[in-house]
């Protein structure tokens, strides 16, 4: 794929941070950073839990995962990311949690600027199977989707 400065060009910093530290190490400590950003995901806030059917499913993934995106009515229309997945789905957690580290928290323009292609710039597609890194393209695809059209309402006067 390149350069280590070419898999990480034009992610936000958080994105790259985290791939220069999935870059940085072995294949199989990879897989054990993933397991470690699994721990890391937050929890649901009270408005989501036990709520799913307030979140959308990503059927992209081998593992139940529903998340829920909100942006701010805001100036920079700043992203909030919430992410469910059970515990005995280490990998798609460790997907959602390199998501919800690079992502939240930022405005709607620089999350909808992250190119398609970013789950495959932490070196993991060499340590997961193609159908696991599916799911991570999945969830991008999806946030980005939430963002447009929550973005898009706000800016018609609809809210979020």
């Amino acid at each position: 794929m390149g350069t280590a400065d070419d898999v990480r060009a034009d992610l936000p910093a958080a994105m790259t941070d985290l791939a220069a530290d999935f870059h940085a190490v072995t294949e199989r400590e990879r897989l054990q950073l993933l397991l470690e950003l699994s721990h890391e995901l937050p929890d649901l806030p009270e408005r989501y839990a036990g709520r799913l059917d307030q979140m959308e499913r990503v059927d992209e993934c081998q593992s139940p995962l529903f998340l829920a995106v909100e942006v701010a009515d805001d100036e920079a229309r700043t992203v909030s990311l919430f992410f469910d997945a059970p515990a005995e789905a280490p990998t798609t957690r460790g997907f959602a949690g390199i998501l919800h580290e690079g992502l939240d928290g930022l405005p709607a323009a620089e999350v909808l600027s992250v190119p398609d292609d970013a789950p495959y710039r932490f070196g993991l597609a060499e340590a997961v199977s193609p159908l696991r890194m599916r799911g991570m393209v999945g969830m991008l695809g999806r946030i980005k989707r939430q963002v447009r059209l929550r973005s898009e309402a706000l800016s018609a006067g609809g809210g979020a």
